[in-house]
Protein backbone atom coordinates (compact mmCIF):
# COMPACT_ATOMS: atom_id res chain seq x y z
CA UNK A 1 0.00 0.00 0.00
CA UNK A 2 1.44 3.34 -1.10
CA UNK A 3 -0.21 5.69 1.41
CA UNK A 4 1.23 8.88 -0.08
CA UNK A 5 0.15 8.01 -3.63
CA UNK A 6 -3.31 6.95 -2.44
CA UNK A 7 -3.79 10.15 -0.47
CA UNK A 8 -2.66 12.38 -3.34
CA UNK A 9 -4.81 10.50 -5.86
CA UNK A 10 -7.94 10.81 -3.71
CA UNK A 11 -7.36 14.49 -2.97
CA UNK A 12 -6.73 15.48 -6.58
CA UNK A 13 -9.79 13.65 -7.90
CA UNK A 14 -11.93 15.09 -5.11
CA UNK A 15 -10.81 18.60 -6.01
CA UNK A 16 -11.65 18.05 -9.69
CA UNK A 17 -15.33 17.37 -8.95
CA UNK A 18 -18.05 19.93 -8.30
CA UNK A 19 -21.20 19.12 -6.31
CA UNK A 20 -23.37 19.31 -9.43
CA UNK A 21 -21.13 16.67 -11.05
CA UNK A 22 -22.28 14.09 -8.51
CA UNK A 23 -25.89 15.15 -7.96
CA UNK A 24 -25.31 17.26 -4.84
CA UNK A 25 -26.57 20.84 -4.29
CA UNK A 26 -23.90 23.50 -4.69
CA UNK A 27 -24.73 25.19 -1.38
CA UNK A 28 -22.94 28.31 -0.15
CA UNK A 29 -19.76 29.64 -1.69
CA UNK A 30 -16.79 27.36 -1.12
CA UNK A 31 -13.36 28.34 0.04
CA UNK A 32 -11.57 25.38 -1.54
CA UNK A 33 -12.06 23.80 -4.99
CA UNK A 34 -13.99 20.60 -5.53
CA UNK A 35 -15.98 18.42 -3.19
CA UNK A 36 -15.57 18.48 0.55
CA UNK A 37 -14.17 15.40 2.25
CA UNK A 38 -17.44 14.77 4.04
CA UNK A 39 -19.29 14.85 0.71
CA UNK A 40 -17.06 12.15 -0.74
CA UNK A 41 -17.57 10.12 2.43
CA UNK A 42 -21.33 10.55 2.11
CA UNK A 43 -21.30 9.40 -1.50
CA UNK A 44 -19.17 6.38 -0.59
CA UNK A 45 -21.26 5.60 2.52
CA UNK A 46 -18.29 5.71 4.89
CA UNK A 47 -17.44 7.91 7.85
CA UNK A 48 -15.91 11.30 7.16
CA UNK A 49 -13.21 10.53 9.71
CA UNK A 50 -12.19 7.34 7.87
CA UNK A 51 -11.97 9.14 4.53
CA UNK A 52 -10.04 12.02 6.06
CA UNK A 53 -7.47 9.61 7.46
CA UNK A 54 -6.95 8.15 3.98
CA UNK A 55 -6.15 11.61 2.62
CA UNK A 56 -3.79 12.22 5.52
CA UNK A 57 -1.68 9.08 4.93
CA UNK A 58 -3.25 7.41 8.00
CA UNK A 59 -5.75 4.68 8.74
CA UNK A 60 -5.93 0.98 7.82
CA UNK A 61 -5.70 -0.43 4.33
CA UNK A 62 -9.09 0.05 2.66
CA UNK A 63 -10.96 -3.08 1.63
CA UNK A 64 -11.90 -3.78 -1.97
CA UNK A 65 -15.50 -2.93 -1.06
CA UNK A 66 -14.37 0.48 0.20
CA UNK A 67 -12.34 1.06 -2.94
CA UNK A 68 -15.29 0.16 -5.17
CA UNK A 69 -17.42 2.69 -3.28
CA UNK A 70 -14.73 5.37 -3.62
CA UNK A 71 -14.36 4.67 -7.34
CA UNK A 72 -18.07 5.34 -7.81
CA UNK A 73 -18.11 8.37 -5.53
CA UNK A 74 -15.21 9.98 -7.43
CA UNK A 75 -16.63 8.95 -10.83
CA UNK A 76 -13.44 7.14 -11.84
CA UNK A 77 -12.88 5.56 -15.24
CA UNK A 78 -11.80 1.92 -15.48
CA UNK A 79 -8.13 2.90 -15.74
CA UNK A 80 -8.39 5.25 -12.76
CA UNK A 81 -10.20 2.62 -10.72
CA UNK A 82 -7.49 0.04 -11.48
CA UNK A 83 -4.82 2.49 -10.33
CA UNK A 84 -6.75 3.18 -7.12
CA UNK A 85 -6.80 -0.52 -6.29
CA UNK A 86 -3.09 -0.95 -6.98
CA UNK A 87 -1.86 1.97 -4.87
CA UNK A 88 -4.11 0.69 -2.07
CA UNK A 89 -2.29 -2.64 -2.21
CA UNK A 90 -4.91 -4.73 -4.04
CA UNK A 91 -4.99 -6.36 -7.45
CA UNK A 92 -7.15 -4.51 -9.96
CA UNK A 93 -10.54 -6.19 -10.56
CA UNK A 94 -11.06 -8.20 -13.71
CA UNK A 95 -12.42 -6.13 -16.55
CA UNK A 96 -15.24 -8.37 -17.71
CA UNK A 97 -18.96 -8.02 -18.24
CA UNK A 98 -19.54 -9.11 -14.67
CA UNK A 99 -17.74 -6.10 -13.16
CA UNK A 100 -19.59 -4.11 -10.50
CA UNK A 101 -17.92 -0.87 -11.56
CA UNK A 102 -20.46 1.66 -12.85
CA UNK A 103 -19.25 3.89 -15.65
CA UNK A 104 -19.07 7.66 -14.97
CA UNK A 105 -21.46 8.23 -17.89
CA UNK A 106 -24.13 6.01 -16.34
CA UNK A 107 -23.64 7.72 -12.99
CA UNK A 108 -24.03 11.16 -14.59
CA UNK A 109 -27.41 10.12 -15.98
CA UNK A 110 -28.43 8.78 -12.57
CA UNK A 111 -27.32 12.01 -10.85
CA UNK A 112 -29.75 14.02 -12.98
CA UNK A 113 -32.76 11.86 -12.13
CA UNK A 114 -33.91 13.57 -8.96
CA UNK A 115 -37.69 13.32 -9.31
CA UNK A 116 -37.94 9.65 -10.33
CA UNK A 117 -36.74 6.45 -8.62
CA UNK A 118 -33.68 5.15 -10.46
CA UNK A 119 -31.01 2.52 -9.81
CA UNK A 120 -28.29 0.59 -11.61
CA UNK A 121 -28.60 -3.21 -11.61
CA UNK A 122 -26.37 -6.05 -12.75
CA UNK A 123 -27.65 -8.90 -14.90
CA UNK A 124 -28.14 -10.87 -11.65
CA UNK A 125 -30.39 -8.11 -10.27
CA UNK A 126 -27.79 -6.83 -7.82
CA UNK A 127 -28.29 -3.15 -7.06
CA UNK A 128 -25.03 -1.24 -7.44
CA UNK A 129 -26.23 2.30 -6.83
CA UNK A 130 -29.57 4.03 -6.14
CA UNK A 131 -30.79 7.60 -6.02
CA UNK A 132 -32.57 8.88 -2.91
CA UNK A 133 -36.07 8.25 -4.26
CA UNK A 134 -35.23 4.65 -5.17
CA UNK A 135 -33.95 4.08 -1.64
CA UNK A 136 -37.15 5.53 -0.23
CA UNK A 137 -39.22 3.23 -2.45
CA UNK A 138 -37.22 -0.02 -2.40
CA UNK A 139 -35.11 0.44 0.73
CA UNK A 140 -31.32 0.40 0.64
CA UNK A 141 -30.52 -2.52 -1.65
CA UNK A 142 -26.78 -1.86 -1.85
CA UNK A 143 -26.01 -3.13 1.66
CA UNK A 144 -26.71 -6.83 1.07
CA UNK A 145 -23.84 -9.32 0.91
CA UNK A 146 -23.34 -12.81 -0.50
CA UNK A 147 -26.24 -14.40 -2.34
CA UNK A 148 -28.58 -11.88 -0.71
CA UNK A 149 -27.15 -9.21 -3.02
CA UNK A 150 -29.30 -10.64 -5.81
CA UNK A 151 -32.91 -9.51 -5.86
CA UNK A 152 -33.67 -12.77 -7.65
CA UNK A 153 -32.32 -14.75 -4.71
CA UNK A 154 -34.20 -12.65 -2.15
CA UNK A 155 -37.47 -13.01 -4.05
CA UNK A 156 -37.44 -16.81 -3.88
CA UNK A 157 -35.56 -17.25 -0.60
CA UNK A 158 -37.96 -14.93 1.28
CA UNK A 159 -41.36 -15.34 -0.42
CA UNK A 160 -43.19 -13.88 2.58
CA UNK A 161 -41.49 -10.53 2.00
CA UNK A 162 -42.99 -9.69 -1.39
CA UNK A 163 -45.23 -6.92 -0.12
CA UNK A 164 -43.85 -4.33 -2.51
CA UNK A 165 -45.80 -6.09 -5.27
CA UNK A 166 -49.57 -6.79 -5.20
CA UNK A 167 -50.36 -10.54 -4.98
CA UNK A 168 -51.69 -10.70 -8.55
CA UNK A 169 -48.26 -9.63 -9.86
CA UNK A 170 -46.23 -12.26 -8.01
CA UNK A 171 -46.43 -15.01 -10.64
CA UNK A 172 -45.45 -12.67 -13.47
CA UNK A 173 -42.61 -11.25 -11.42
CA UNK A 174 -41.34 -14.73 -10.56
CA UNK A 175 -41.29 -15.77 -14.22
CA UNK A 176 -39.55 -12.54 -15.22
CA UNK A 177 -36.79 -13.06 -12.66
CA UNK A 178 -36.16 -16.66 -13.64
CA UNK A 179 -36.03 -15.72 -17.33
CA UNK A 180 -33.48 -13.00 -16.50
CA UNK A 181 -31.39 -15.45 -14.50
CA UNK A 182 -31.49 -17.92 -17.40
CA UNK A 183 -30.18 -15.17 -19.69
CA UNK A 184 -27.35 -14.37 -17.24
CA UNK A 185 -26.57 -18.08 -16.97
CA UNK A 186 -25.94 -18.14 -20.70
CA UNK A 187 -23.29 -15.40 -20.54
CA UNK A 188 -19.71 -16.53 -19.98
CA UNK A 189 -18.92 -13.58 -17.72
CA UNK A 190 -21.74 -14.29 -15.25
CA UNK A 191 -22.24 -18.04 -15.67
CA UNK A 192 -20.35 -19.09 -12.53
CA UNK A 193 -22.22 -16.66 -10.26
CA UNK A 194 -25.54 -17.46 -11.93
CA UNK A 195 -24.89 -21.17 -11.54
CA UNK A 196 -24.35 -20.70 -7.81
CA UNK A 197 -27.72 -18.94 -7.56
CA UNK A 198 -29.42 -21.70 -9.53
CA UNK A 199 -28.00 -24.44 -7.32
CA UNK A 200 -29.02 -22.76 -4.08
CA UNK A 201 -32.48 -21.70 -5.25
CA UNK A 202 -33.14 -25.19 -6.64
CA UNK A 203 -32.33 -26.52 -3.19
CA UNK A 204 -34.62 -24.22 -1.21
CA UNK A 205 -37.45 -23.16 -3.56
CA UNK A 206 -39.83 -25.57 -5.35
CA UNK A 207 -41.37 -22.53 -7.06
CA UNK A 208 -38.02 -21.61 -8.57
CA UNK A 209 -37.30 -25.21 -9.60
CA UNK A 210 -40.57 -25.44 -11.50
CA UNK A 211 -40.01 -22.15 -13.31
CA UNK A 212 -36.38 -22.95 -14.11
CA UNK A 213 -37.53 -26.13 -15.87
CA UNK A 214 -39.52 -24.00 -18.35
CA UNK A 215 -36.30 -22.70 -19.97
CA UNK A 216 -37.74 -19.22 -20.49
CA UNK A 217 -34.98 -16.76 -21.39
CA UNK A 218 -34.96 -13.00 -21.54
CA UNK A 219 -34.17 -9.87 -19.57
CA UNK A 220 -37.66 -8.61 -18.87
CA UNK A 221 -38.75 -5.30 -17.42
CA UNK A 222 -42.49 -4.72 -17.33
CA UNK A 223 -43.44 -1.52 -19.16
CA UNK A 224 -46.04 -0.75 -16.49
CA UNK A 225 -46.33 -1.97 -12.92
CA UNK A 226 -47.88 -1.22 -9.56
CA UNK A 227 -45.71 -1.01 -6.44
CA UNK A 228 -47.20 -0.90 -2.94
CA UNK A 229 -45.29 1.25 -0.47
CA UNK A 230 -46.11 0.74 3.24
CA UNK A 231 -46.63 4.46 3.85
CA UNK A 232 -47.91 6.05 0.64
CA UNK A 233 -49.82 3.08 -0.81
CA UNK A 234 -50.04 1.83 -4.40
CA UNK A 235 -47.97 3.68 -7.00
CA UNK A 236 -48.50 3.07 -10.73
CA UNK A 237 -45.25 3.57 -12.62
CA UNK A 238 -43.85 3.14 -16.09
CA UNK A 239 -40.43 1.52 -16.47
CA UNK A 240 -37.65 2.76 -18.73
CA UNK A 241 -34.34 0.94 -19.02
CA UNK A 242 -30.93 1.86 -20.37
CA UNK A 243 -28.43 -0.95 -20.94
CA UNK A 244 -24.66 -0.64 -21.05
CA UNK A 245 -23.09 -1.60 -24.37
CA UNK A 246 -22.20 -5.10 -23.15
CA UNK A 247 -25.61 -5.57 -21.54
CA UNK A 248 -24.11 -6.36 -18.13
CA UNK A 249 -25.69 -3.41 -16.32
CA UNK A 250 -29.05 -1.68 -16.52
CA UNK A 251 -30.21 1.75 -15.44
CA UNK A 252 -33.84 1.33 -14.38
CA UNK A 253 -35.99 4.47 -14.14
CA UNK A 254 -39.54 4.51 -12.81
CA UNK A 255 -41.78 7.40 -13.82
CA UNK A 256 -45.38 8.36 -13.12
CA UNK A 257 -47.82 9.98 -15.53
CA UNK A 258 -47.89 13.79 -15.23
CA UNK A 259 -50.50 15.15 -12.80
CA UNK A 260 -51.51 11.63 -11.81
CA UNK A 261 -52.18 10.34 -8.31
CA UNK A 262 -49.00 8.26 -8.63
CA UNK A 263 -46.94 11.38 -9.33
CA UNK A 264 -48.33 12.95 -6.16
CA UNK A 265 -47.41 9.85 -4.18
CA UNK A 266 -43.85 9.92 -5.51
CA UNK A 267 -43.60 13.58 -4.46
CA UNK A 268 -44.83 12.61 -1.00
CA UNK A 269 -42.28 9.80 -0.90
CA UNK A 270 -39.50 12.24 -1.77
CA UNK A 271 -40.55 14.39 1.19
CA UNK A 272 -40.70 11.42 3.56
CA UNK A 273 -37.33 10.29 2.26
CA UNK A 274 -35.58 7.31 3.74
CA UNK A 275 -35.92 8.30 7.40
CA UNK A 276 -38.57 5.71 8.28
CA UNK A 277 -37.59 3.14 5.68
CA UNK A 278 -33.86 2.57 6.12
CA UNK A 279 -34.20 -1.22 5.93
CA UNK A 280 -36.94 -1.12 3.29
CA UNK A 281 -38.65 -4.13 1.71
CA UNK A 282 -36.21 -7.02 1.97
CA UNK A 283 -36.93 -8.42 -1.49
CA UNK A 284 -37.83 -5.23 -3.29
CA UNK A 285 -36.50 -5.52 -6.82
CA UNK A 286 -37.11 -4.22 -10.30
Amino acid sequence: MDRAALADFLRRHREQLQPQDVGLPAGPRRRAPGLRREEVAQLATMSADYYTRLEQHRGPQPSTQMLAALARALRLTDDERDYLYRVAGHAAPDRDAGSDHVSPGMLRVLDRLTDSPAQVLTSLNETLVQNDLARALFGDQTSFTGLERSGIYRWFAHPDDRGLYPPEAHERQSRSMVASLRAAHGMASTRARADRLVRELSRISPEFTALWARHEVGRRFEAHKVLVHPEVGAIEVDCQVLFTEDGSQTLLVLTAAPRSEAEGRLRLLSVLGTQAFTAGPSVGTA
